[in-house]
């Protein structure tokens, strides 16, 4: 090691520098890392400060850094294998808690799905969900193809084979049951759903159920053959158009005002019912109906609209003097009763409300449609349903516009925009007014057989009344 000093001399003389050298001292040697982190001891923890909790320390990488913790985060290339049961069960569950979908589209999802069940009980049996692939799919339909099944889905019904409609209704829910597999992660990653690669869309319908739209000479013969109860009922369905669930749901005093002439179609929760598309509306009574319903309802301004055939012949439903709340309130106190207050619940105690308030049921509406046309030599035709076709295409025939249309038959015409069918921002920015849906309702009615047969079913209603007053009168007398 060198040294260096500058000697201290009088100005103006040059500076000498020393230079010394210095022996340099050599430094000690330390053992490896490895040998001294084991020889060191460890230094103890230090006590925890009362009344403050201890801090975990993070483990070290043995070089005094600290261990990176492993990430909880879900692989992008891992899944979760689980059976098709499991699955199933899961994706009925989110519809039923999370969907909130109703009951009978549950029911349906269930029934549809339950072939995908049997198919893998049957025939092919998987372990899991990722092992459903596209050659299992086409088993799949050939196996519907040979299925025998009832229409009606009762046990005891004439069995045939299922329809064309059936066989894409089906396919197409169990596409989504693995859409749904797929977006939880059930599916191996980049796995197609097995049910696109079969094109359901293309699939041809080869054996379509008839529609059949009532033409004026049926229309005629069909209400000649009502009596005094069923008239009102299908002249209501064919003078507005109403899904026949509508018709037996509808309550007074708040669904119908005879005063304005309306019908208000309203979802009823706290009674376990609601609209098909949750969409409520309004529907003009034209004149024929409007004299209809008077003289059904009369005095009466509690309970359904439409009752049973026995009150007629004098059976008083023990609710129906109830009110809207007071209904309610019974639907939660016998579902208490019976310990189950869920959904499910809720929904059978609602059916023994309606029953106790003297509602029609609709299976009922459907076998009194279907005795008609048998009488009326069509007994081909057996859906209530076809009443509605026929309010449709009449509407079609008097130029009635598409967004009235709409709007009577209960559908929401911007929802159809993905179909290229809607009217698309138009529907957003128009708003029919009473006067112009009153109008064009009546325009598109007034040539139809039923009114002329309902201003005579009103005439002989009142001549009957008439009549019996004066006997009531002539007996006392």
């Amino acid at each position: 090691m060198r040294r260096v000093r500058n000697a201290c001399v009088p100005s103006g003389q040059q500076t000498i520098q020393e230079v010394h050298l210095v022996p340099s001292r050599p430094r000690p040697r330390l053992p490896p890392r490895s040998s001294l982190v084991s020889v060191l001891p460890r230094a103890r923890p230090a006590p925890p400060t009362p009344g403050r909790p201890r801090s975990r320390s993070r483990p070290t990488d043995g070089r005094g850094g600290q261990r990176p913790t492993r990430s909880r985060a879900p692989s992008a290339l891992g899944f979760e294998p689980s059976s098709i049961p499991a699955v199933r069960q899961r994706w009925l569950d989110h519809h039923e808690h999370v969907r909130r979908s109703s009951l009978c589209t549950i029911g349906r999802y269930s029934s549809a799905t339950q072939h995908l069940l049997n198919f893998l009980r049957d025939v092919r049996p998987l372990r899991r969900i990722s092992d459903f692939r596209a050659v299992q799919a086409e088993e799949f339909v050939r196996y519907l193809r040979s299925l025998n099944v009832a229409p009606n889905g009762h046990t005891n019904a004439c069995k045939r084979r299922l329809r064309d409609n059936g066989v894409k209704y089906v396919l197409e829910t169990c596409s989504t049951l693995f859409n749904y597999a797929a977006r939880y992660r059930h599916l191996p990653p980049y796995a197609e759903n097995p049910f696109l690669t079969i094109e359901i869309h293309r699939i041809p319908v080869e054996d379509p159920k008839p529609i059949i739209v009532f033409s004026s000479d049926i229309e005629r013969r069909f209400l000649s053959a009502c009596d005094e109860w069923q008239f009102p009922i299908f002249a209501t369905l064919m003078l507005t158009g109403l899904r026949p669930g509508e018709l037996v749901h509808l309550l007074l005093p708040e669904d119908v005002d005879l005063d304005a002439g309306w019908l208000y179609i309203r979802n009823k929760p706290g009674l376990g019912w609601k609209v098909k598309t949750r969409n409520e509306r309004a529907i003009p009574l034209v004149p024929a109906l409007h004299a209809v319903l008077r003289q059904l309802i009369g005095s009466r301004d509690t309970g359904p609209v439409f009752l049973q055939r026995r009150c007629f012949s004098g059976h008083h439903p023990p609710l129906m003097d109830y009110g809207r709340e007071q209904l309610e309130r019974e639907l939660v106190s016998r579902s208490e009763r019976k310990g189950d207050t869920g959904r499910s619940g809720l929904a059978a105690a609602a059916k023994t409300i309606w029953r106790d308030l003297g509602a029609l049921k609709y299976d009922w509406l459907r076998k009194e449609f279907m005795k008609i046309t048998d009488q009326c030599g069509i007994p081909e035709i057996t859906a209530p349903k076809t009443l509605r076709h026929t309010f449709a295409t009449c509407l079609q025939d008097a130029n009635v516009d598409p967004l009235i249309r709409n709007e009577l038959m209960g559908h929401a015409p911007t929802s159809f925009g993905a179909n290229g069918c809607g009217l698309g921002m138009t529907a957003a920015y128009t708003h029919s007014r009473p006067e112009t849906k009153r109008r064009q309702l009546e325009d598109a009615m007034q040539l139809r057989p039923v009114i002329s047969l309902a201003d005579s079913f009103v005439a002989d209603a009142q001549q009957a009344l008439r009549n019996g007053t004066e006997i009531r009168s002539d007996s006392n007398e």
